[in-house]
């Protein structure tokens, strides 16, 4: 039996959005085990008790959250047909992205004037723990700028319209999951 042209398209959407659970499954067990570290540590006798998150990282969740929304609408006007509010979204989408990683760092640099280090003889495992978790974070939101450049390149291309959205799911799809996963992190930090 010969599958279509549809049939075929479908099935290998079906296989990338597997792969990409997988590996969203993967990144959740990963931070699951370093968030685990992270209370098994709050027993140390240098542990920091009233460590406060700075204002850069509350922000940085909130332009995250954004984003996420703007990817949202960048798929649902591709869905539409609406290549010009498409465009749009995805780049709102990437300047959001670029911003949530600049108040990162921001917030960073706002931990150090505290007096709090991430590394050496001045660091504490509050500090390096919230240094590691956001940098692997970032790491894979740098995963996700790139995938979304490649978007927005293949949509100037048009390879996207309302019947052809396999790029743009794939992305909004691990997008989301970094927004969701930030958020829960940022509770952790914020609330533990």
């Amino acid at each position: 039996m010969e599958m279509t042209a549809q049939e075929h398209e479908n099935r290998k959407g079906q296989s990338y959005k597997l792969l990409l659970w997988f590996a969203m499954i993967s990144m959740v067990m990963m931070f699951a085990g370093l968030t685990s570290a992270y209370i098994v540590s709050t027993s140390r006798k240098d542990w920091l008790a009233d460590f406060v998150l700075p204002q850069a990282f509350i922000i940085s969740t909130i332009i995250i959250i954004i984003s996420s929304l703007t990817f949202h609408l960048a798929l649902t006007t591709i869905r539409k047909n609406d290549r010009n509010k498409t465009t749009l979204w995805l780049l709102v989408t990437l300047v959001l992205g670029i911003l949530f990683v600049v108040f990162q760092f921001l917030g960073f640099g706002q931990v150090i004037e505290m007096g709090y280090f991430f590394t050496g003889s001045e660091s504490t495992v509050n500090t390096s723990f919230l240094y590691i978790i956001a940098i692997l974070h970032m790491a894979h939101l740098f995963g996700g700028l790139l995938a979304l450049l490649i978007i927005i390149y293949n949509h100037f291309k048009q390879k996207y319209n309302s019947t052809q959205t396999l790029g743009i799911e794939l992305g909004a799809i691990f997008w989301h999951f970094l927004d969701i996963l930030w958020i829960l992190l940022f509770l952790f930090f914020y609330f533990y």
